[in-house]
C-alpha cells in the first residue's frame, strides 16, 4: 500500500475489501518496511544488516534488522487494534525463499542464490520463523475464520531460469532447478500448513511455473492475469484443487470498470474450460501487483474494484 501511515492504510482496507482483510506492507517508509526487510524480520536465527548494495546476512550490528522487527511489531499492533473483531480471513504476506535468495547477499558477497547451502539455510530459517509468526498472528486475531499466509515470489521465473545477475553484472547465476526450487518452497509451505494457516503464493512475473507452485503445496496462486499464458497445467492445477486468484485490477491509476474486469476474468476461465459455476466460490480478485506505487486515491479505488469485480460474474 502507498504512504507511511499504517493506520490509515488499515482503515482503507477495512472499509473497502469486505471480509478478506490483510496486514499491509508500506515500503515508502524505507527498506526496513519493504518486502525484503519485512521477510528478514521473520527469519529465525539469522542476522542481517543493510549495506550499500542492499541487505546482507551475517554482518553488521543488527540495528537495521531490529528496525525491521520494530516496524513489523508496530504494524501488527495497529492491525490488532483496528481489526481484532474481524471474523473473516486475515492475510499476512512474506517474501518467499527464492526471491530472498535473489535479493539478499551472503556475508562474503554476492547473492544467496549463488550458494546451494545458503539457499537451503534461508528457506529453513524462514520456515522456522513463520511458525512463530503465524502463532503470533493467530493470537492477535483470535476471532478470524482463517489465517492466510501469502508467499511473494516475484523473482521465481528469473531464479529458475538463470536470470539473476552476478555481482559484477557481467554474468548470470546458474539456474535453480525445479526439484530444488520445489524443496525450498515446500519447506515453507509445510511450515505454514503445520501452523494451521493457509499457504498461498503471489507472483506478478511472466511465464509463471504454475505446476511447480501447485505441486509445492500452495492452495492458491495469485498472478497477473495480463501476463498469464495458461497451458494445460493451469487447468490441471485448478481441477486438482489449487485456486487461481486473477490479478486484474491495475496497480496504478487507470480508467476501468468492475464490469470490464469481470469480463476479463470470465474470458480467462473460459480459456481454461471452466464456467462460472466452477470458479465463483473459489474466486479472489486482486490487483495485478502491489499498490505501493499507486496514489492513495487509486489504492482505495483499486481495492473497491477488486471487491466489486469478484461479484460481477455471480450477479449475471
Amino acid at each position: 500500500m502507498p504512504g507511511e501511515d499504517v493506520r490509515e492504510a488499515l482503515r482503507v482496507i477495512r472499509g473497502e475489501v469486505g471480509d478478506f482483510v490483510f496486514v499491509p506492507e508500506l515500503p515508502a517508509r524505507g527498506p526496513h518496511a519493504g518486502m525484503i526487510g519485512r521477510a528478514l524480520a521473520v527469519l529465525e536465527g539469522l542476522e542481517a544488516d543493510l549495506q550499500p548494495a542492499g541487505w546482507r546476512l551475517g554482518v553488521g550490528s543488527g540495528r537495521d534488522l531490529q528496525r525491521a522487527h520494530s516496524l513489523l511489531a508496530q504494524d501488527l499492533d495497529a492491525a490488532e487494534e483496528l481489526l481484532a473483531e474481524h471474523e473473516g480471513p486475515v492475510k499476512v504476506q512474506v517474501t518467499g525463499p527464492l526471491t530472498l535468495a535473489a535479493h539478499v547477499e551472503r556475508a562474503r558477497g554476492d547473492k544467496l542464490v549463488a550458494d546451494h547451502g545458503a539457499r537451503r539455510e534461508v528457506a529453513e530459517s524462514l520456515a522456522e520463523g513463520l511458525t512463530t509468526h503465524v502463532a503470533d498472528v493467530r493470537r492477535r486475531f483470535a476471532r478470524a475464520e482463517q489465517i492466510v499466509v501469502q508467499v511473494d515470489e516475484p523473482s521465481i521465473t528469473a531464479v529458475i531460469g538463470g536470470g539473476i545477475p552476478t555481482a559484477s553484472g557481467f554474468g548470470r547465476h546458474r539456474t535453480v532447478h525445479p526439484p530444488e526450487a520445489d524443496a525450498l518452497l515446500r519447506r515453507v509451505v509445510d511450515a505454514i500448513s503445520d501452523a494451521g494457516a493457509r499457504p498461498v503464493v503471489h507472483s506478478c512475473a511472466a511465464d509463471l511455473p504454475l505446476a511447480l507452485l501447485a505441486e509445492a503445496g500452495f492452495t492458491a496462486v495469485s498472478f497477473d492475469l495480463g501476463l498469464a499464458d495458461p497451458d494445460d497445467s493451469w487447468s490441471e492445477a485448478f481441477e486438482a484443487g489449487t485456486d487461481l486468484w486473477p490479478g486484474v485490477v491495475p496497480s496504478t491509476d487507470a480508467d476501468v470498470t468492475d464490469a470490464e474486469l469481470g469480463r476479463r476474468i470470465e474470458r480467462f476461465f473460459g480459456r481454461l474450460g471452466f464456467d462460472e459455476d466452477a470458479y465463483a466460490d473459489r474466486l479472489v480478485v486482486t490487483p495485478t501487483c502491489g499498490l505501493a506505487g499507486a496514489t492513495p486515491a487509486w489504492a482505495r479505488q483499486a481495492l473497491s474494484l477488486a471487491q466489486r469485480a469478484s461479484g460481477v460474474t455471480t450477479r449475471r
